[in-house]
Order: structure tokens, then sequence, then C-alpha cells
């Protein structure tokens, strides 16, 4: 039986090393793709895998060469931020070639457009395609999924990241700025799916201790506002971030440090689901995942998904498709924790009425 091939996208920024180097200790074939073909060579020989590693070099604006990575491949894990730039060319070429994709995007309006823009032809092509699942985005709409399972009416989620000695990459940096200059955001409410916009606010989030109470950011422009309403019957979608995150002057400034030390950080993942009656009545849960360096969590978290999917152990419909809708939350949660992503947490709040 031949074995699968993986292409990462972006293979030799920060992400991508990481999900190279997990790949590889799974025993896969690679195929590196990027726009930098000395870049890819450098890492095809640091990573020293033999011909169990190959390249090919496509820009994002270059749809024939892209083509051809998607057509060579099985599955691609799209690891180029950010994603407002090169994801709508990247995913559309997967999607026409059959070829199955994740991409490590937070970005609401680019998950959008991949469910707007590439549904229909991933189905006709038979490609599953998850954007979205990384730390931000994927982990927080998983454990959505996992916390409001057996509820059967959600008046609100509430979903907090708590980061400690956040670095970001040049990509990252890059993402963010364009987030927060964003004057077109994206926000569930009332069961729908709004763009325009919203006033930044100062919020308390009460993680469970030893955290505590802390100061967010909200709402957070990450991409569940549109992933969980898909597999969680929810009327209101909130998204925070501790303003932690980026109260180190370093957080900006820190494109070129090593790999250990930004895998320095600490992070909380906080769900609340509120049922219909509110936190005085109706069914309600929480959960949390905590653990140290986030990039390594969602590389996991995409390298277990694509393995999943060239394996045959999948989801049973093809078309583009959020994390819980994927996957169920839960087991898939367990799993990365015994990789040792983190460590997951669920506790009933008040009765599911099950």
């Amino acid at each position: 039986m031949t074995k699968p091939l993986f292409a990462i996208y972006g293979a030799y920024g920060h992400t991508g090393r990481l999900v190279a180097s997990e790949l590889l200790a799974r025993g896969e074939q690679l195929l590196l793709a990027g726009r930098d073909a000395e870049a890819l060579r450098a890492l095809a020989d640091e990573l020293d895998a033999g011909d169990r590693v190959r390249t090919r070099t496509a820009t994002v604006d270059d749809a024939p060469a892209l083509r051809e990575v998607m057509t060579a491949a099985d599955v691609v894990i799209h690891c180029a931020g950010p994603f407002a730039v090169t994801g709508a060319s990247v995913a559309a070429a997967a999607a026409e070639a059959g070829c199955h994709y994740i991409d490590h995007a937070l970005e609401p309006h680019h998950v959008k457009g991949v469910f707007d823009t590439e549904q229909a032809t991933a189905e006709r092509t038979g490609a599953v395609m998850i954007p979205g699942l990384s730390f931000y985005g994927g982990l927080g709409d998983l454990l959505a999924g996992a916390v409001a399972d057996g509820i059967a009416g959600i008046d609100r989620v509430v979903i907090a990241y708590a980061v400690h000695g956040w670095r970001l990459t040049t990509g990252a940096k890059n993402t963010a700025s364009h987030l927060f200059a964003e004057t077109e955001r994206l926000t569930f409410s009332d069961g729908a799916l709004h763009a325009g916009y919203v006033e930044p606010r100062s919020a308390v989030f009460p993680f469970p201790p030893p955290l505590g109470p802390r100061t967010m950011i909200a709402p957070f422009p990450s991409s569940e506002v549109v992933t969980v309403p898909r597999h969680v019957p929810v009327r209101n979608v909130d998204l925070m971030l501790s303003n932690s995150a980026f109260e180190a002057p370093e957080a900006f400034e820190s494109e070129h440090i090593g790999a250990a030390e930004r895998a320095g950080t600490d992070f909380t993942i906080a769900v609340q689901a509120i049922g219909e009656g509110g936190e005085g009545g109706g069914g309600g849960a929480a959960g949390q995942l905590t653990g140290h360096d986030l990039w390594r969590a969602g590389a996991l978290a995409s390298v277990e998904a694509a393995v999943r999917i060239a394996e045959g152990r999948g989801p049973t419909k093809t078309g583009v498709l959020a994390p819980g809708e994927a996957f169920r939350a839960e087991p898939f949660l367990r799993d990365l924790e015994r990789l040792g992503a983190f460590t997951l947490t669920l506790a009933d709040v008040t009765d599911k009425g099950r």
C-alpha cells in the first residue's frame, strides 16, 4: 500500500517546522512547499530524512504551481500566514485538485471565505477541508463542542484565551496587526453571523483556580464565530483574549528568537456554555485546556487531523467542515492530551437535562 504524501505549505516557518517534525516522527512522507526554494532546500537538509522529504516551489499567485503541489499530495497543511493574504489561493487549489486541506488560520473572514467559496468544489472532488484548525480558533472550537455536548439549547458560548509569554512570529505579527486594525468584524449573536464595526471593550473572565479572574480584550477576532454555530446549537458566541498576551514588549519583537524560547508560553483556554435559562437556570457546562507551548499544541492538532484523514479515519462526509464537525470533539481532544498538547478538564455547571 502506497503511503500518503503530506504537503506542508509554508514549511520553513516556525509552525511548518513543528508540523514537519511531527509528521516525520510518525514515519510519514513529506512535500515541503512555499515561495522560497533556498529555504525549502535548507529545511530538507536540516530534517535529514532522505527520500522521505521532497520540495516544490510555489508562490500563492502561481496557480499552476499550486495545482501541481495539490495534485501530488494527499493532504496539505497550510502554515503560511497571514491567511487573509495567502489563504484563498491555496484553499482553491486544494479543493479543485481534491487534496484534503487543513490550515492554521484564525482570521474569521478567511475561514468564512473557505466555507462560502469552496464547499461545492470540495464536495465534487471529494476533498475534506478544515480551515482554522490551530491553537486559536481550532482548539476553542473543539473545546466548545466537548463542553456543549448533550446540552439541548444554549444561549451563549464564551471562549476565553489566557496566554502568558507569547512570542509572535513574523506571520503572527502581521496577522495580529491586520486583525486589530480591521473595522469589518464578524460576530455571532441572536442566532446569526453579523459583519460590521464592533467597539472593543475590556471584560473580566473568571478562569478557574489557580489562574483566577483575568482582564480580557473583547471581542477577540477569531474564527470560532464562524465554526462553532455549525455544530453547537447556540444563539451567541463570545470570544476573549487576556490582556497579558500582549503585555510584554518583546511579544512583538521576537521574530528571530530561537524555537526553545518561543516554546515558553503558558496557556489556558476556557469555555462556558450557558443554557437558555441563563447562568441561574437551564443547562450549562464548562471546560478548559491548560498547557505550555501554544505553537506545538496547534501543530499537533493539525497533524493529528491530517493523519486521520489520510488513513481513512476522518469525517464521513466531504466538503468544508469546522473542526468540531469533522471529529468528535472530546475524543479528539483526549488524543491530543495523550500526546502532551495540554490537559483537558470538563465539568458540569448545572444539570444538562439529559
